[in-house]
């Protein structure tokens, strides 16, 4: 893949030269609709841009941007991106303690921020002594500015900034999901390659509508030339997120596209089979793709989501992190068909063969450092080690975080780096890459060790099962595996006695699990807020060690 440092905001103009009276962004807000067309979309970044400078805000400069979906949170990051200012995104719902620790991190001088933000601001001292600006995006006013006093109409064009190859287009932040949330630092070539990949890959024309239903990724739906629809919903909550108001975005707006993580479509999916079960039949004509990414992919629910789309069209999941995305990708077709009886006799999950545009590379698994990468490093095929990537898409560096940054690249002789995605998995002998959970999630036994997507994925076969997880429990001075079990229906629980000498012997059945004795049942497992599909075990195996060292847990 060819590199293009352009600014990432010179798409707009660009989609609003070839259709500017196409719809751009349509964001549902309770019960109506706010739409722009490319043409409008631009000419309100220029406007912003020009208020923002006005203000004092220059290239160069970290801003802190905490606006919930709306037509200006699109306008707002282009016009950052417009003028060289570096947007700092954080999910909100990181935590309090998180929050504050990224944006000090962040070393971001200005804030702009709806009223909810601007208050927790305040309250918690986000930032506190540091902000040169503060803008609120809304009615009231929170220290600083508000947007309306500083945008003024006028039809003048905000020249777009010029980067160097160096420069920093953005900061965002990891969920923490995984441990301490990192500031991945994206530089314009690195956005570029991505929607290169992203058109490339997926086959995403201009003029399509997308359903977005996760902010950040809704951003590349105008930087291609696409619709951007945006449903009423809790976007750190897409587990709880209302089927109906889902289909009626898509149904309105003809969507051709759909990004959801796995637990929005089994949120779609278990609608589809409510239902089906009252003879009503809910199809989605319009979709020619549905994306998923976020977490491995959950088979079941794709199984029952797949009849909702026409014959031939699939569901691609995709696999990647906020640090290097895309890196791979599987169809429905090949993963139900092909792959799903190997997961489920604990292979783990199939995340598809590489793009072109990167090269992966499986390492002996080591939590230390590794200065300098050697091909003889390389592992062979159906060998379990650590995933790594190079590629213009992979993100060179955490911002303010020299240790996170050693730990997670590896230079190489000419310069470049690999990337450490922090997860294990491997390569099969048809060049398709197997994905085995996460590196720091392993649990090394006295006499082997377990990796949670395969050992899980076996369990998961039982019927009442909504997923499992493997934490280690230190007991007897060894370090063993604990299953915990969650279930569809609460009220299986009555059941539990039954239910755990049925998994006890499917886990007998295979080698990996063989060792798993001790079976716990947890209502509702702790899930990452960005995606709700990525368990947080540490927190998960604190409760599992005190049920199983005579604690109330």
């Amino acid at each position: 893949m060819q590199a293009n440092h352009a600014n990432i905001a010179i798409t707009l103009p660009y989609a609003k030269k070839k259709d500017g009276a196409h719809l751009a962004v349509a964001v549902q807000i309770e019960n109506e609709y706010q739409e722009i067309t490319f043409s409008a979309l631009d000419r309100r970044c220029d406007e912003i841009a020009h208020g923002l400078v006005a203000t004092g805000l220059v290239k160069g400069q970290r801003c802190v941007l905490m606006v919930t979906p709306s037509v200006d949170f699109f306008a707002i990051t282009f016009a950052l991106f417009k003028i060289g200012v570096i947007p700092v995104l954080i999910d909100p719902g990181m935590g309090v303690k998180h929050l504050k620790t990224c944006i000090a991190t962040s070393e971001a001088t200005a804030f702009i921020g709806v009223p909810k933000a601007h208050v927790a601001r305040i309250l918690f001292g986000w930032g506190k002594g540091c902000f040169k600006q503060l803008i609120t995006v809304g009615p009231k006013l929170w220290g600083g500015t508000t947007l309306s006093k500083i945008v003024k109409k006028r039809e003048q064009v905000f020249p777009v900034y010029a980067p160097t190859q160096n420069d920093i287009a953005a900061i965002l932040f990891t969920s923490g999901s995984t441990g301490t949330p990192k500031g991945v630092v994206y530089n314009h070539m690195m956005f570029n390659a991505q929607i290169a990949s992203l058109k490339d890959v997926y086959g995403i024309a201009p003029g399509e509508r997308d359903l977005a239903t996760f902010p950040l990724f809704a951003l590349f739906g105008p930087a291609l030339g696409m619709t951007a629809v945006i449903p009423d919903m809790n976007a750190s909550k897409p587990g709880a997120a209302d089927p109906n108001k889902l289909i009626a975005a898509i149904q309105k707006y003809q969507c051709t596209n759909m990004f959801g993580s796995p637990a929005l479509l089994d949120v779609l999916s278990q609608h589809y089979l409510q239902q089906k079960r009252k003879n009503i039949e809910i199809v989605l004509p319009t979709l020619k793709r549905v994306i998923s990414a976020g977490a491995p992919a959950n088979l079941p629910s794709l199984k029952q989501f797949v009849p909702m789309l026409n014959p031939g069209v699939e569901v691609l999941t995709s696999y990647g992190a906020t640090e290097s995305l895309p890196v791979s990708f599987i169809g429905t077709n090949e993963l139900l068909v092909d792959t799903q009886s190997a997961t489920d006799q604990g292979a783990g999950v199939c995340v598809g063969r590489p793009l072109d545009s990167v090269d992966v590379q499986i390492i002996s698994v080591v939590d230390e450092a590794i200065d300098l990468w050697d091909d003889n490093m390389a592992l062979p095929n159906n060998k379990i080690g650590e995933i790594c990537v190079q590629g213009i898409v992979a993100s060179s560096s955490y911002y303010g975080n020299e240790t996170a940054t050693k730990l997670a690249k590896i230079k190489t002789s000419d310069g470049c780096f690999y990337h450490r995605m922090g997860d294990v998995g491997y390569f099969d002998d048809r060049g398709r890459l197997w994905m085995c959970g996460r590196k720091t999630h392993r649990i090394e036994c006295k006499t082997e060790t377990l990796f949670t997507i395969p050992c899980e994925r076996i369990f998961n076969t039982h019927k009442m099962i909504k997923r499992t997880a493997i934490v280690p429990v230190r007991r007897d001075k060894q370090v063993t595996a604990v299953l915990c079990v969650e279930l569809k229906a609460p009220k299986d629980v009555a059941k539990k006695n039954a239910i755990t000498e049925e998994l006890l012997a499917i886990g007998r059945q295979h080698k990996i699990t063989s060792s798993i004795d001790t079976i716990l049942f947890h209502k509702a497992f702790p899930v990452d807020i960005r995606h709700n599909a990525k368990i947080f075990r540490e927190k998960l195996a604190v409760w599992a060690t005190d049920k199983v060292n005579g604690g109330g847990g």
